[in-house]
């Protein structure tokens, strides 16, 4: 078997399981090494590289937002493969082919950064870019072999992972950005991703000495926790009974 077939064949496991195998990877490298209260000796240090970790959370998050709110694609495949009814080309995949993506992987820098640990980081974001790699080269098989001659000239245009901001214009000329469907559609990894960041930084101050000065702030860090997971829930349940209500008037 070839290397691009091998790669192939690991993105489509990764691209059908990663719902299941992401997170036993993050929980397992996290498992080998606690946060350090401090980097290089430096709570200065530890705490600018936090305020990085968080714009970088947040860039990734505004870019899955963008994505989904200019052009939104289902994501999931279908039966769990890689499958394409058409080809989107418009919004934010006309400035990138992989913009969700790259947003999840700013995301997943984050959290390794957030934690702290040089290993943590090395190790989890080696694996999360040849991942996501493998499963960008099963997608584009498969959209070469659907699409052909329209999905190379796609190609050609915009590049597989940095953005080509020049045609940002020209992609989104004439759309709107739908920002309750970004929501709608995102706030899962919104709330997942604020939530986990502040469990990171909650336990790394919990382990710092001066614990009694820090209270309040554990307190606003665990109140965010709470906040994101019972809005997660009351969203889930709203959209369930919007769905039950139009099932209903339809029979």
């Amino acid at each position: 078997m070839s290397r691009a077939a091998l790669a192939v064949r690991i993105g489509d496991f990764f691209f059908r399981y990663r719902n299941q195998a992401f997170p036993i990877v993050v929980v397992a490298l996290f498992a080998l090494a606690a946060p350090p209260t401090e980097i290089l000796g430096s709570e200065a240090l530890e705490r600018v590289t936090d305020l990085l970790a968080l714009g970088l959370a947040l860039l990734g998050l505004s870019l899955r937002g963008a994505v989904i709110g200019f052009a939104y694609i289902k994501r999931g495949g279908r039966l769990k493969r890689v499958y394409a009814k058409d080809l989107v080309t418009e919004g934010l995949f006309g400035v990138c082919r992989n913009p969700l993506y790259l947003g999840n992987l700013l995301i997943c820098l984050a959290i390794f950064l957030m934690h702290g640990n040089v290993w943590v980081l090395t190790i989890g974001m080696g694996f999360f870019l040849a991942v996501y790699q493998c499963i960008v080269l099963a997608e584009e098989a498969y959209l070469t072999g659907e699409f052909g001659d329209a999905y190379r000239r796609y190609c050609a245009e915009a590049p597989r992972w940095l953005p080509r901001l020049t045609r940002l214009k020209e992609a989104t000329a004439g759309m709107t950005f739908k920002a309750r469907r970004a929501i709608d559609k995102d706030y899962a990894t919104i709330a997942l991703t604020l939530a986990v960041l502040a469990a990171i930084e909650a336990y790394e101050v919990l382990a710092a000495p001066a614990l009694l000065a820090q209270a309040n702030y554990v307190a606003v860090l665990v109140a965010v926790m709470i906040l994101c997971g019972i809005s997660t829930i009351l969203i889930k349940l709203s959209k369930r009974r919007a769905a039950y209500a139009r099932a209903k008037q339809v029979s």
